[in-house]
């Protein structure tokens, strides 16, 4: 939550949801309790890479748009996830409008 206009709700009754500004970049769940699952978007080139290793698939309902889903949560290295999770919000937060993006507080994006 620390990322630039990260916001938290729970969706569908379990899971809960980290998004900037109105969309949704992190998915994990259940909540409350242990998690089970999570899923993120990664960049395009790097999904065939990811769901090819143990402990990550096509995330249900959104491999179209290039989210992955987390089956083993020592599938990487922390360090590895949590990257891929801030990616995640980068990927998300170039696609909003530059004012929206600058009213979060997130800078101009990386070309």
């Amino acid at each position: 939550m620390a990322l630039p206009g990260a916001t938290q709700d729970i969706k569908w009754g379990a899971d809960w949801v980290a998004s900037v500004g109105g969309k949704m970049f992190f998915v994990g769940g259940p909540h409350p309790g242990l998690w089970t699952h999570c899923s993120f978007k990664v960049d395009a080139h790097r999904f065939l890479e990811l769901t090819g290793l143990p402990g990550f698939k096509p995330a249900p309902y959104a491999a179209r748009y290039h989210w992955v889903a987390v089956e083993d949560a020592k599938a990487l290295p922390l360090s590895e996830l949590k990257a891929l999770v801030r990616r995640s919000h980068e990927l998300v937060a170039a696609k909003l409008p530059k004012k929206l993006r600058l009213d979060l507080g997130i800078g101009p994006m990386p070309g």
